[in-house]
């Protein structure tokens, strides 16, 4: 007699498989979600970054012109011995803008601001722009006694400084000398806080308030060349973090996708009777 031998059906779990499957559909999903929306954020940037390079340029062109009325009017001053006094009082005003996205820009010219104060206690400070406000009312809140916003939107007029001008003069703010702190537009890639003198004529008052609002008006001029390259810098870092982040995604995807394939037909494999 011939033994007879049952032979047993190999049973596959396809429960572990299954599961295992849909955790990479639901992390492939995951992913395509996010690639759409780094893509999306990568257009923003690129775009802002093209807006930023045309008002960079126009805002350079104006700023040349400011800068040589300001270099002239300093010139002026200078070989005829005006200088400021010592221990008088002095006003700081801090030329910012309303806007973000531009790296650390306000914070350089609130950081001169404070070290100004910080050696001078008494100073009394006219800020330009809220972001600057902001910052310099954590410390020396006491010391701000006027502000202004609407600024950075567009390239600073003559007009506006002189009405930022004749805003602050009419205040009768007693103050021997100021000094306006702004950022000194180095080239597209860097910018330093400096200082510009407003002196005084107790002889030509005319001459005086028109020297100050030049002085008003050149700081702004520089001062939104400076915000508008940081924000292009600012604009073209973020477009480049971008794409690295979709190169990585896109890769990730590409390995899962394999992945989710390969599994797919082994499953199917083991479906054909050996």
């Amino acid at each position: 007699m011939f033994a007879i031998r049952t032979i047993r059906p190999v049973v596959v779990n396809t429960t572990q498989s299954v599961g295992c499957q849909n955790r990479n559909y639901a992390t492939l999903k995951e992913i395509q979600l996010r690639l759409k929306s780094v893509n999306s954020i990568a257009k923003i940037t690129k775009s802002m970054k093209m807006i930023a390079s045309t008002k960079m340029n126009r805002a350079q062109r104006a700023m040349e012109v400011a800068r040589t009325f300001g270099s002239t009017q300093t010139a002026f001053f200078t070989h005829a011995d005006t200088k400021q006094t010592e221990d008088g009082n002095t006003l700081v005003i801090t030329v910012s803008s309303d806007r973000g996205l531009c790296g650390g820009i306000h914070s350089s010219v609130s950081k001169f601001s404070r070290k100004i104060i910080e050696g001078k206690p008494d100073s009394q400070v006219v800020v330009l722009g809220d972001k600057a406000k902001a910052q310099l009312s954590r410390s020396i809140r006491e010391n701000i006694k006027l502000s202004f916003n609407q600024i950075g939107k567009s390239i600073p007029t003559y007009n506006e400084a002189s009405s930022i001008a004749d805003v602050v003069l009419k205040e009768k703010l007693d103050f021997d000398q100021a000094t306006i702190v702004y950022n000194y537009f180095k080239s597209v890639i860097s910018y330093e806080a400096q200082t510009i003198p407003a002196f005084s004529d107790d002889v030509l008052e005319n001459l005086q308030e028109f020297a100050f609002a030049n002085s008003i008006y050149w700081g702004l001029v520089e001062g939104h060349a400076a915000e508008m390259a940081s924000k292009r810098s600012a604009m073209e870092n973020a477009t480049k973090n971008a794409g690295e982040m979709i190169e990585k995604l896109t890769m990730t995807y590409n390995r899962g996708r394999q992945a989710a394939i390969t599994n797919e037909l082994g499953k199917k494999g083991c479906d054909f009777p050996i």
